[in-house]
């Protein structure tokens, strides 16, 4: 991988293969929040559950803005994780929060869509089904 001459690797990040990885690492997130949700026996737990799970989505919406003020804010210097040791003021770690911040916010926000469409789909599940619990 090419680096410039101040060491940080090229080509540099863009917003959309940060958002792209943020969802896929939110899909894969998906498939044990349904494993430990049918591991759940009593409804009301399960319930429970996935209504405090999917207030995930709000940290994420957070996390989402935030990111995208970051990046905002260092459109011109956006720098991966693993380029940490080219940053030489304080002020250049908002070079790697931005893509940070934006790829947990997706994960985050993906995860809690997803346990807030199976909260309604586990509430609304007839009584002696698999769903229901």
């Amino acid at each position: 991988m090419a680096v410039d001459r101040e060491g940080v690797r090229l080509p540099r990040l863009r917003p959309v293969e940060v958002a792209r990885r943020g969802v896929v690492f939110g899909l894969l997130g998906v498939v044990p929040l349904v494993l430990v949700t049918l591991s759940i026996s009593d409804h009301s737990d399960r319930e429970e559950f996935l209504a405090v799970f999917s207030a995930l989505a709000i940290f994420g919406a957070l996390f989402l803005v935030t990111g995208a003020g970051f990046w905002w804010l260092s459109k011109e210097d956006i720098r991966r994780l693993r380029d940490w040791s080219t940053i030489t003021t304080q002020a250049d770690s908002v070079t790697i929060i931005g893509p940070i911040f934006l790829r947990s916010g997706l994960c985050l926000l993906v995860l809690g869509a997803a346990a807030f469409g199976l909260y309604h789909l586990v509430d609304a599940a007839p009584y002696d089904s698999w769903l229901y619990g």
